[in-house]
């Protein structure tokens, strides 16, 4: 018996040691790199409204996806993101946009109740992932509406970037492809800052007021009546 419980003591300790280490075996975390914009020195200039921004759902969690050589994800093993990706993607195009429009009115939707766009920007991405033997990929579309409402650019964004393979250069492939879109955006809405402003429209002219005709007043002359008398007239 005591030879039976040997093993079993070593192979028991053995697997707790195994767990104890695969337990303890740290995780990366990755966060979006929004390169490095410049701080925009206009407090007056263009006024942009972004979002609302939608993320493919895929992309709405922690997991780290790994695309495969036949279109399948995966989660990665040893990596996840550090937050929100949504998030991570929301403030890189608005610090991104901010830089290259030179303006400090790039704010995201909602807007406050005070605030007067310029333009906003309807963004859906749909594709953001990559692989260890697979570029990074973003697929985007947009839409930019003018003061009035009006839809003044639709586009439709295909982008490529190529990494090292590690997970933490498809990270940096998959910020840069954001960066790109940011650049590729605010081109799009520089024509759109010299818009006439709405109190600027020409004002529509009053209606004439109708003439009535008036009717002729009556003479406040007195009429002459006849005057009757008893007198008669003789004629001879």
């Amino acid at each position: 018996m005591k030879f039976l419980r040997l093993p079993f003591a070593l192979l028991m300790t053995g697997l707790l040691g195994l767990g104890g280490c695969s337990m303890h075996q740290p995780v990366a975390l990755y966060q979006l790199d929004s390169g490095d914009p410049g701080q925009p020195s206009q407090s007056a200039g263009m006024a942009v409204v972004l979002g609302p921004v939608s993320v493919a759902d895929y992309l709405q969690r922690e997991t780290f996806l790994q695309r495969q050589a036949d279109g399948s994800l995966s989660s990665a093993t040893d990596g996840r993101w550090a937050g929100s990706l949504s998030s991570d993607i929301d403030q890189l195009l608005v610090r991104q946009l901010a830089w290259r429009l030179d303006s400090q009115r790039v704010v995201l939707a909602p807007a406050s109740s005070g605030f007067s766009a310029d333009v906003q920007v309807l963004l859906s991405i749909t594709r953001l992932d990559s692989g260890k033997d697979q570029p990074a990929i973003l697929d985007a579309q947009w839409r930019l509406l003018d003061r009035r409402g009006r839809v003044r650019d639709n586009r439709i964004v295909h982008l490529e970037q190529h990494h090292e393979g590690s997970e933490s250069s498809q990270v940096q492939a998959q910020g840069q492809l954001l960066q790109k879109l940011a650049e590729q955006l605010s081109t799009a809405l520089k024509p759109l800052a010299n818009q006439p402003a709405l109190a600027e429209d020409t004002p529509k002219k009053p209606a004439a007021p109708v003439q009535v005709k008036k009717a002729p007043e009556k003479s406040k002359i007195p009429m002459a009546s006849p005057i009757r008398t008893d007198m008669e007239v003789y004629r001879f």
